[in-house]
């Protein structure tokens, strides 16, 4: 059983790493890093030449024996979902971002709206009662659309009435790129703050933090309203990709021959491939 990750953020990939480790036991974990497909994304949008890059990438993972792909980029996950359909043979490929986006509208529908007795489903009854406005925060402009249009769509498909709002943490990436972790992270916790309890117009009911590069700075806004991140919602996901709904079939890598070692390969953006250990990347 192998796990495809796609980064553009290298530092996010051993994190990825162990959180699938530890989602998945044993699994083979294949790696790629290009760090020029988000540089690209911020500087001139995601241009043609990022939409191959991420296509070549994922024919890369899927020739190379993924289950499933988890793109770990919200900036390119409509580039990942336009590429997925070109692939050479069906795999999963997974929006980091695509949990939390439903988890957002889930959000903003009360527990009560369950099906009832006479049989109206959940998607009818929550177009009568979820309502509220979702805050959408990022620390690059490139995340905004994808991420916004995202949980725009998953609430037509559920029939939520969301207001959306995006975004940007003006001095976070800046922070970021000079090492200055912790001031990124004050920088974003500031901004959930202000999104839940603004000076005027209407709070916020669910806040999204667009990219997993944000999600440390979630815990430490103390706020009263969820605060969503996607690492955990993007594993998860993959997790049940590549794990079998029946317990007594094999998954779908058993008879394809076993990689060295299991952690696969990281990529960078120079395009050369170097094997890793199962634990880093």
């Amino acid at each position: 059983m192998i796990a495809g990750l796609l980064h553009t953020v290298p530092a996010l990939a051993p994190t990825f790493d162990a959180l699938v480790a530890e989602a998945v036991p044993g699994v083979a974990r294949e790696h790629v890093v290009d760090a020029w497909m988000l540089e690209t994304a911020i500087a001139e949008g995601v241009t043609p030449a990022v939409r191959e890059r991420v296509a070549s990438h994922l024919r890369h993972l899927a020739e190379s024996g993924a289950d499933a792909i988890l793109v770990t980029c919200s900036s390119i996950g409509e580039a990942a979902e336009e590429a997925a359909a070109t692939l050479p043979r069906s795999i999963p490929v997974i929006r980091v971002d695509a949990a939390m986006a439903a988890q957002a509208i889930d959000s903003l529908v009360s527990p009560s709206d369950t099906p009832s007795s006479h049989g109206e489903t959940q998607e009818l009854l929550a177009g009568r009662i979820g309502a509220g406005r979702i805050a959408v925060l990022a620390t690059n402009t490139a995340t905004l659309g994808p991420t916004t249009r995202l949980i725009e769509r998953e609430a037509a498909a559920q029939g939520v009435g969301a207001t959306v709002t995006a975004s940007v943490v003006e001095g976070a990436a800046a922070a970021r790129a000079a090492g200055d972790q912790a001031g990124h992270d004050r920088l974003i916790a500031d901004a959930v703050r202000d999104a839940a309890n603004p000076a005027g117009g209407e709070p916020a009911t669910v806040i999204v933090l667009a990219q997993a590069s944000m999600a440390a700075a979630a815990e430490s806004a103390g706020v009263d309203i969820p605060v969503l991140t996607s690492p955990a919602g993007g594993v998860a996901r993959l997790a049940e990709a590549l794990t079998p709904s029946d317990p007594g079939q094999p998954d779908a890598s058993a008879n394809r021959p076993a990689h060295p070692g299991s952690g696969g390969t990281s990529e960078e953006a120079t395009g050369t491939s170097t094997p890793t250990p199962a634990a880093t990347s």
